[in-house]
């Protein structure tokens, strides 16, 4: 993977007073709650950038895509966004905790060369035309890369990282702490023999795209379509595989609206595939105890590499599914490379969500009778409640993707099912923007 350092531009405090209020998470996860929240947190805050408002009176000529041009202009013109005067890699560190235990994921921020699909790239999720056409349109109007793209690579002797350790020692250009209570931290290599071993290191590695399909395949468009130099590369953040802070966390599925659904029919069918303990429960402590049982039966099924899921139908019990032969997806998904027939999310989804639930790919894309839930905070004892309360009718539990997982899918070619992957915490945009063709 060819790398190259940039000069970037970067919110200057001198004048927005702290760059932190200006990021903002990335635009697909910004609901209109945390928008109006954004907008109030800074006047500059990127947010009205990568996800602007629309307005009724939006016409071709003023809209979300024009504004969002206009603002970097004004921006750069008062000094609001500041390009750096040295060729610089970033060191990009985010610190935070997960049930009481402390993390630190660090990366690092560069241009990577833009690349069709199949060489030293290499994606992991299916794409949808509608974000394409968004982010292009963005392009178009602003000139510049703003949303960083999550590359993963894999260097065993973290010659990198060390590097980056280091870094982390010096100036801090930006701090920021968010919702979720991560850190999230700025510094600079501008050092140029640190920055060959960098490109060095790089120059032989396969990355994957852990989160950014659309972004990266927005620049290759849009490369296509300027045919400028400048276009040719893209900026991402690369974390390596061995880094100690990479967490992947599960996401659970919530099913609802499925015609005649039948809990004792869905066990039986089941048990051709897979050994069922059943966790019942009495009363609320007792509802506790078993679901903290269903979690750690699960967690021994992952260490085994076994394939299991917990389950919830609200008829006073959870559930532990373990699959009985991993053979049967050789028969079922032969189309399917031999890690991706393997990953517990394949299993579910063809084995138990689409043969007997009939919940079949198109479905799932359009989210008719599955909701997606992120195993972060409260939002698994809500999706239990949702099952309590009848607006849904089960709750699936999974086990986490591996990240190695993750690399050995894409590189057999195949695409991973949706919300595979949790990558907590998000990267963040606006830390720094590349410009390539500004307006």
């Amino acid at each position: 993977m060819n790398i190259k350092p940039f000069r970037a531009y970067r919110y200057n405090n001198s004048t927005v007073d702290n760059a932190g209020d200006c990021i903002a998470p990335p635009y697909d996860v910004i609901d209109p709650d945390q928008q109006e929240k954004l907008y109030n947190q800074s006047p500059y805050n990127i947010a009205r950038v990568i996800k602007g408002k629309s307005c009724d009176s939006d016409s071709d000529d003023n809209n979300v895509y024009t504004r969002a041009g206009g603002f970097i202009s004004q921006w750069i013109q008062e000094n609001v966004l500041k390009q750096d005067d040295a060729d610089t890699i970033y060191v990009y560190a985010q610190d935070f905790q997960i049930d009481g235990t402390t993390f630190r994921r660090s990366g690092f921020i560069a241009l990577g060369e833009l690349q069709e699909y199949g060489g030293n790239i290499k994606p992991h999720e299916q794409t949808l035309a509608g974000p394409k056409a968004d982010r292009l349109n963005l392009m178009r109007a602003t000139g510049c890369q703003i949303g960083q793209i999550f590359m993963l690579y894999s260097d065993a002797d973290k010659t990198v990282d060390a590097i980056l350790a280091a870094a982390t020692e010096g100036e801090k250009l930006l701090s920021f702490v968010d919702d979720d209570n991560v850190t999230h931290s700025l510094f600079a290599v501008t050092d140029p023999a640190q920055i060959a071993t960098v490109q060095e290191v790089m120059s032989d590695k396969h990355v994957f795209i852990a989160d950014g399909h659309h972004r990266y395949e927005t620049s290759l468009n849009y490369m296509r379509e300027t045919e400028m130099d400048s276009t040719k590369y893209r900026m991402m953040t690369f974390i390596n595989t061995h880094n100690e802070g990479l967490v992947v966390l599960p996401t659970h599925r919530l099913v609802h609206s499925v015609d005649n659904f039948d809990t004792a029919k869905l066990l039986a069918d089941m048990s051709e595939n897979f050994d069922i303990a059943r966790l019942a429960f009495a009363d609320d402590i007792d509802k506790k105890e078993r679901f903290k049982m269903m979690n750690e039966a699960m967690a021994l099924d992952f260490q085994a590499n076994n394939h299991a899921f917990g389950m919830y139908f609200a008829d006073g019990a959870f559930y532990v599914a373990t699959m009985k032969d991993e053979a049967v997806m050789d028969s079922q998904c032969p189309q399917m490379g031999s890690a991706w027939r393997k990953l517990d999310v394949a299993i579910l989804h063809k084995l138990i969500l689409e043969d007997y639930l009939g919940i079949d790919e198109a479905a799932l894309t359009a989210q008719t009778n599955v909701k997606y839930i992120k195993d972060f905070g409260v939002a698994t004892l809500n999706a239990i409640e949702k099952v309590d309360t009848g607006k849904a009718q089960a709750l699936f539990f999974m086990n986490t993707t591996r990240a190695d997982e993750v690399a050995e899918v894409a590189a057999q070619g195949d695409k991973m099912p949706q919300k595979s992957t949790f990558f907590h915490p998000k990267i963040y945009s606006g830390l720094t923007i590349n410009a390539v063709n500004l307006k």
